[in-house]
């Protein structure tokens, strides 16, 4: 089997409602659909999703990477020489993430597709589904409850909370949040580097009635050693997000006990397979892992989701970057019921699009 093309789409993504986080404001996403041909007839599909302030990638740098780097690069090899090709691109795409991410998706894809299997059974098969939280932005105390009791509503048990820009309107939030949905609902926290040690310790003991099930990356990503201070100085666990770009990165934060937990995003990190090497450094450390998400197409979010089902210590998962975006051509790439994340019954990613 050889590969034949290696195409690209970009699309932007509009989001039913625009968002805040600590450091913008989020009204639609840009998505680059990747597909690769071979001549058996056999097509793998993968998705990047760069952001400028995460990845430091843009669509147009990802079209870029695809036709100039990747393009060249896997054109007339063997698709299932998996790693031989991702060697090829990783030095010439190193600080391009997401685009890495896409073409490691396609290629799992027709892994996936010559096997006959799932890629989660593939991949290890330990789980057929997960609970996943849902995405609170930073809005008024009162938007914030009645945005919770809606998500509550429709079913999920598990909600994240975005906050970083002011302490005192954050515990305000989370201790009503509480009122509102009850002892049941569990309730995370994400500060997005918005804070200080101070303010970080302050928040959690303020929070403290609220039962926070965790804090997420509540100070700056470039200086690991305020993880570690906030981790030593709380009850709850911390978790590293914009921290971890990196397979290094993980070695660092686990060898220091920087932190109790790992966000592995497949934008971040590259795609499935250093999401797999990571996830061994955290196990091996005894770091608890969620597999968490841009905002991506529901294409990106499966691969998100067969990784995460095929780990036994991917306790959790943070996978809703697609619920809000209203033109997504792989909406159905993905089931949500009841605020668990099923993948499709079809070999590979389990979905094929029309265009890339």
């Amino acid at each position: 089997m050889r590969i034949t093309a290696v195409e690209c789409g970009e699309a932007r993504l509009r989001l039913s409602e625009p968002y805040t986080i600590a450091y913008e404001t989020v009204e639609s996403a840009e998505n680059v659909f990747v597909r690769i041909e071979t001549d058996r007839d056999l097509v793998g599909f993968g998705c990047a999703a760069p952001d400028r302030q995460v990845t430091g990638e843009c669509g147009a740098s990802v079209v870029a990477a695809i036709k100039e780097v990747v393009e060249p690069a896997l054109r007339r090899s063997d698709p299932l020489r998996r790693m031989m090709l991702m060697e090829r691109i990783r030095k010439p795409l190193e600080n391009q993430p997401s685009a890495r991410a896409a073409v490691d998706m396609a290629l799992y894809d027709i892994l996936g597709k010559q096997a006959r299997l799932p890629l989660w059974k593939l991949l290890g098969g330990f789980r057929d589904r997960i609970k996943t939280s849902v995405t609170i932005g930073i809005s008024p105390v009162d938007e914030t409850v009645k945005e919770a009791r809606q998500w509550v509503a429709d079913g999920f048990s598990c909600l994240k909370i975005k906050g970083g820009l002011d302490v005192e309107n954050d515990v305000e939030r989370i201790l009503e949040v509480r009122k509102a949905v009850g002892d049941k609902i569990e309730l995370r926290f994400d500060a997005n580097q918005g804070y200080s040690v101070a303010e970080s310790l302050d928040f959690v003991q303020r929070t403290m009635a609220a039962r926070l099930e965790l804090i997420e990356q509540p100070t700056a990503k470039g200086e690991p050693d305020l993880l570690g201070r906030v981790t030593a100085g709380v009850s709850i666990p911390v978790m590293a997000d914009e921290s971890l770009m990196s397979l290094r990165d993980a070695f660092r934060l686990a060898r220091r006990n920087l932190v109790d937990m790992v966000n592995i995003k497949l934008m971040k990190v590259g795609g499935i397979a250093e999401a797999l090497h990571i996830n061994s450094v955290a196990r091996s450390a005894g770091l608890e892992v969620m597999v968490g998400c841009m905002d991506e197409s529901a294409l990106a979010i499966a691969a998100g989701l067969h990784f995460a089902l095929a780990r036994p210590n991917v306790e959790y998962a943070d996978l809703d970057g697609h619920l809000a975006l209203i033109n997504d051509p792989a909406k159905p790439a993905v089931i949500c019921r009841n605020g668990y994340l099923y993948p499709t019954s079809q070999s590979g990613l389990g979905f094929d699009l029309e265009y890339a």
